[in-house]
């Protein structure tokens, strides 16, 4: 009883109060939903051992597409990890992508940053390599720890198996001489090579 008569005050107070007073008790419009992840799930086969993708189609589309066109069209078969960055102690990224044949580009892919994806720079992030918004081809990188890139790069999904590849990859021996700018002596002599990329049911991660 007291409840009720409670919230009839309230609702006659309201009922004489300023516009500005009553529509300030009003629910707010509700917040665009964030995307909701969609993984699909890509195994690369390397010199070093296998390592197992989840890409997030859900929440990086044009990013996750861009990358399954190369798959799809087996175009990574037969590339190479070329590079192994450092960044600070024991964390940096090794870079793969098409360097040789740019025949075997396709056009580049809008930019979808970390800010408008919400997915995290952590270890194991998958980004595409960029020297620009919106010129993104066939590069990726792929990191072993996190590393501030902030909206420079397209974050797209992460590694769920085979960090232990990646981390090979990165201690593998590099070129004292090739490379040009920041990028020298971070280059893989040599190069490691993917045999294989290829989607594979989510089973395959049991």
């Amino acid at each position: 009883m007291t409840i009720r008569i409670a919230f009839a005050i309230i609702s006659l107070a309201l009922a004489g109060a300023p516009a500005w007073a009553q529509a300030s008790t009003q629910a707010s419009p509700a917040a665009t939903p964030a995307p909701l992840a969609d993984l699909v799930q890509v195994e690369l086969q390397t010199e070093k051992g296998r390592i197992l993708l989840a890409l997030d189609r859900g929440r990086a589309p044009l990013t996750t597409a861009n990358f399954l066109r190369y798959v799809d069209a087996g175009r990574f078969d037969g590339i190479t990890f070329y590079r192994a960055m450092p960044y600070g102690s024991g964390n940096g990224l090794i870079q793969g992508g098409i360097t040789k044949d740019s025949r075997l580009l396709y056009p580049p892919v809008a930019h979808e940053p970390a800010s408008k994806t919400g997915i995290a720079h952590e270890a194991g992030t998958i980004l595409l390599a960029n020297a620009g918004p919106g010129t993104a081809r066939s590069d990726f990188f792929i990191t072993l720890g996190s590393i501030p890139f902030d909206d420079d790069f397209a974050p797209f999904g992460k590694v769920v198996e085979g960090m232990d590849v990646v981390k090979a990859i990165f201690a593998s021996p590099t070129s004292p001489t090739k490379g040009v700018g920041a990028m020298k002596g971070q280059m893989l002599e040599p190069g490691i090579v993917i045999r294989s990329a290829k989607r594979v049911p989510a089973s395959t991660a049991n």
